[in-house]
């Protein structure tokens, strides 16, 4: 049964291939996907918490070495992706290698985390747009910029909902346009992020730097080396939307050379870069000054008048580099929507492709309801709360399947090898494991109810139909 998955998932690959804009992304526009979902809200926000709270100007340690645990991780799926060219990231790994019941679980778990993921960075996004505006002179009712129950209450967060549906736009009128899109926000984003690097290095105190470690405070990660462990597990969350690259393997030109360009490049430009942007924004004010939702604006501000140009600069990349993170994100959940789509596992309807546009359309207009909805009417935290684990388990699965395909089927042509796969697979595996285990009780609980209603789904609807598709396709074969 395993061989017959893995026969059907790359026969299935071929086939998205044929359907889908299939030479639509090269390398620069893979690592451009990376780019776009990893330097997102973790660089806008994540970097000045970690460092006010947990590590002081000992950050950059955290940054490299949550940029380790991810590259760990990013090689995993560099061999995956490169063996096994299929859209659907982990949720085809897991089915070509484990079978239906984890595939499933990992894809159940994979679209509410990609949702919530979405939805979380449309309302972050909406919150810096309501700040540009009131920059410039621009005040929005309330009532149009509040979800209903937020601390705060109002009718509806109408940008957050606007962003949702014009990536959504962008995901439906093609991958080639999306592409070009979002290289160009990537792109815009990355200059204004480089001269906040080289802006600000001339406004460093070096005793904002003293001591670079701060002593540890008597508790497990405030400050010292466990603060710098604690803030490595905060910031790795920025990291884990490398993961989308891996999503676009039907689209991408020559994946088995492309993806694995794209996912490790994607770490290692995203780790220079929150190392260079904690050196300097520790080094422009003192790190307990910190921890505001916008640090990068509070080291520029504490610049002062000399630096006013930079900070209008910076909220225009921090508008511009969470918009093309919502688009990623809804780039990944839209590809797994079709691959479970053609699997059986969804209805047929939401592996539709459009014949003009070649997207997948159905999947992509539900992603623009279901967005819009929780972005629109649901708080922040809520929204937050479930989707750091969905993506460590699908970590753990992905290094899993590396080392299981290399017993069970040492014959496959890898043409991309994970080194040392008996020491970086296992490491993979700890690190998802150990960062899961730091998650709150209640984020596994709620996990365990949108499980429940999944085993539900996969017994009455899901099952059925994929064995009856693997039956179909196993008598085509015959």
């Amino acid at each position: 049964m395993a061989s017959q998955n893995l026969d059907a998932v790359v026969a299935q690959a071929r086939r998205d291939r044929a359907r889908l804009n299939s030479g639509a992304m090269g390398p620069v526009s893979l690592t451009a996907l990376g780019i776009a979902s990893v330097v997102g809200a973790g660089i806008f926000a994540t970097v000045g918490v970690a460092a006010a709270e947990y590590a002081g100007p000992a950050v950059v340690f955290a940054f490299v070495l949550a940029g380790l645990a991810a590259a760990v991780t990013a090689v995993c799926y560099a061999e995956m992706a490169a063996m096994i060219p299929a859209a659907g990231s982990t949720y085809s790994y897991a089915y070509a290698t484990f079978g239906l019941f984890l595939a499933w679980l990992i894809g159940w778990d994979l679209l509410l985390e990609y949702l919530f993921a979405a939805a979380t960075v449309a309302v972050s996004w909406a919150g810096y747009f309501d700040a540009m505006l009131e920059g410039a002179g621009i005040h929005l009712p309330d009532a149009i910029t509040h979800a209903p129950f937020d601390d705060d209450p109002g009718v509806v967060n109408l940008p957050a909902i606007a962003i949702v549906l014009v990536t959504c736009g962008l995901l439906y009128v093609g991958t080639r346009e999306s592409a070009s899109a979002n290289n160009t926000m990537v792109a815009l984003k990355l200059a204004v992020l480089l001269a906040f690097v080289v802006a600000g290095s001339f406004f460093v105190a070096a005793s904002n730097w003293e001591p670079f470690i701060p002593p540890n405070e008597g508790r497990f990660g405030e400050y010292g080396l466990t603060g710098v462990l604690r803030a490595a597990g905060l910031v790795f969350f920025a990291y884990v939307g490398f993961d989308a690259v891996s999503t676009a393997a039907a689209e991408a030109r020559d994946p088995q050379r492309t993806i694995p360009i794209g996912l490790l490049a994607t770490v290692a430009i995203s780790t220079l870069l929150y190392v260079l942007i904690g050196a300097v924004m520790t080094g422009m004010v003192p790190y307990r000054q910190l921890n505001v939702p916008d640090p990068l604006t509070e080291a520029v501000r504490a610049a002062g008048p000399a630096l006013d140009w930079l900070e209008a600069a910076v909220a225009v990349a921090a508008v511009i580099g969470l918009a093309a993170t919502v688009l990623v994100t809804f780039y990944g959940q839209t590809r797994i929507f079709m691959r479970m789509a053609s699997d059986g596992m969804l209805p047929s309807a939401l592996g539709r492709v459009s014949g003009r546009f070649r997207t997948p359309v159905v999947a992509t207009a539900v992603c623009a309801v279901a967005g819009s909805l929780c972005a629109g009417l649901m708080p922040l935290d809520a929204l937050a709360n479930l989707v750091s684990i969905g993506t460590l388990l699908s970590f753990t699965i992905v290094c899993g399947a590396v080392l299981v395909l290399r017993r069970r089927r040492p014959d496959l042509e890898r043409p991309f090898r994970v080194p040392a796969v008996g020491i970086v697979a296992p490491a993979g595996i700890l690190c998802s494991l150990a960062l899961i285990a730091m998650l709150p009780v209640s984020t596994w609980l709620r996990l365990a109810i949108w499980m429940a209603i999944g085993l539900a789904i996969y017994v009455a609807y899901a099952r059925p139909r994929a064995l009856e598709r693997l039956a179909d396709a196993a008598r085509a074969r015959a």
